[in-house]
């Protein structure tokens, strides 16, 4: 275990780390964050040894750093510095051998199989085998960078120290890099401690986080415990947005820029849509902010460009993302720009409406066919079998929607929906009870995001009265005209 007790320090009588106490378990990867000047170099410097220390101590296994000789410090501690603009000239295997340097008796004099074995197997997990030979100054910095590291892995240390070891690298090689250091963490249970400029990173490779804020610590902790909104604002002095990352419980920033990019702002109206008998087409002039359950683009996204495709009953694909994008491709349609949907009724029968709400109108749009039509609460009951239907339900709001208006949204236009099922008497053929829906229903809400926030969109606030009576109103009318296309009696 590695101990820092009340560490201060700094350069000649300037603290820059002042009284600074954690702990670093065996097989744990800390990361050091804080803004420039906050004393993260001058911290790993002082942990190191590389500058003394104006008061504190640091424990290596209950031992003091003062009481080890330097080989066997360097047994105990590897440290990658900052990669400066300088290389030295030797080959790179010769820079990572370097690292075997504390095992030996004298310079390289009992060079052993052990030794050889560590140099090539750090050159493999830094993947640098091919450039055993060359010089190291007629490297790239990221190439480098990967030596270096390639070195410290061979020194074969318990403890690892990093001041910022993803500098220079591009992103595969961050990911190489950081799976390699966090894979030698497990795996051999050496104890890690790095500096980073990305948070990101830090939060999603490290076991816990340090945030520094001028030379003392801000907070330490799990990276959930860390990476707030509240915190990386008040240490960094940026706006920024958390999010989860999505598939490890780790929390992500996102900078919130001040300057924003030129554009004619304009009003969303049912204008902006063009429905043909292959398609129903809602296209913007800027991106939207978007949450669907899509074909193409589905969860949250930006996009301008939003089609409900026709399919005919008899569809049938092995890949039906691959083929509706082969299909979006042909009507000029990019798939960076474009959410896609399919639904199986005649999209010229799309019922289309706009609603004033105080802040800005909303416009709705109801596709709906309901001969598979389903009733949620005894679907377990029966075996679903294709049938023609799919309601498709678009929200486009002028305003700017929170994460929870965007859900809220959501809930309430569903609502409505099943509302609307119940008042034309809409029933499950399987089990003749009311249906909630269909079995492939879709739903898509869009905002602009410009205008007036709106932090709710439930029942009860003016957008979601809104969303609930369009919703409902087209539907219903959506219904109708199914029925009347098959001649079912109302």
């Amino acid at each position: 275990m590695l101990e820092i007790k009340n560490v201060s320090g700094g350069y000649d009588e300037k603290l820059v780390v002042q009284n600074v106490s954690f702990q670093v378990k065996k097989g744990e990867m800390l990361g050091i964050l804080g803004p420039n000047g906050s004393g993260k170099s001058t911290l790993l410097k002082l942990i190191s040894g590389i500058l003394p220390m104006k008061s504190g101590e640091v424990l290596i296994e209950d031992k003091t750093l003062q009481s080890f000789a330097s080989k066997e410090l360097a047994k105990k501690m590897a440290v990658l510095p900052q990669l400066h603009s300088q290389a030295f000239s030797h080959t790179v295997r010769d820079t990572v051998s370097l690292g075997r340097y504390p095992h030996q008796s004298g310079w390289f004099s009992s060079w052993s199989n052990e030794d050889e074995a560590a140099v090539q197997a750090a050159m493999k997990l830094t993947a640098i085998q091919r450039y055993e030979h060359q010089l190291l100054e007629l490297l790239s910095g990221g190439e480098q960078q990967r030596v270096f590291v390639a070195q410290a892995l061979a020194q074969q240390a318990p403890i690892l120290l990093l001041d910022e070891p993803t500098n220079h690298l591009d992103i595969a090689h961050q990911k190489q890099l950081l799976d390699t250091i966090k894979t030698q963490t497990i795996e051999n249970e050496i104890t890690v401690i790095s500096i980073f400029h990305d948070i990101n990173l830090a939060s999603l490779y490290c076991d816990r986080l340090l945030l520094m804020d001028q030379g003392q610590i801000k907070v330490i902790g799990e990276p959930q415990e860390v990476v707030k909104k509240s915190l990386v604002e008040a240490v960094y002095e940026a706006r920024v947005s958390t999010t989860s990352h999505p598939e490890r419980p780790k929390p992500q920033v996102t900078i919130l820029p001040d300057v924003m990019e030129r554009y004619k702002e304009r009003i969303i109206t049912a204008e902006n849509f063009k429905v043909t008998e292959h398609y129903v087409l809602f296209q913007a002039e800027i991106q939207l902010k978007t949450w669907s359950s899509a074909v193409i683009n589905a969860g949250s996204g930006w996009y301008k460009n939003f089609v409900n495709r026709r399919v005919d009953a008899s569809y049938a694909c092995d890949n039906v993302q691959e083929e509706m994008l082969v299909y979006l491709a042909n009507y000029g349609f990019s798939e960076a720009d474009t959410v896609g949907m399919m639904t199986a009724v005649r999209t010229t029968d799309a019922v289309i409406k706009e609603y004033k709400t105080p802040f800005g109108n909303i416009i709705i749009m109801v596709t709906a066919g309901v001969g598979n039509a389903v009733d949620v609460s005894r679907a377990y009951e029966v075996e679903m079998l294709p049938a023609i239907g799919t309601i498709n339900t678009w929200v486009i709001v002028n305003g700017e929607l929170s994460d929870e208006a965007f859900i809220q949204s959501v809930i309430t236009a569903t609502e409505a929906k099943t509302k609307a099922l119940a008042f034309e008497q809409v029933k499950d053929p399987r089990t003749g009870t009311i249906a909630t829906g269909t079995s492939t229903d879709s739903v898509l809400i869009a905002a602009t995001q410009k205008g007036t926030h709106i932090p709710y969109a439930g029942p009860i606030t003016e957008i979601g009265k809104k969303i609930g009576l369009g919703v409902y109103e087209c539907t219903v009318e959506a219904i109708q005209v199914y029925k009347k296309a098959k001649g079912w009696e109302s």
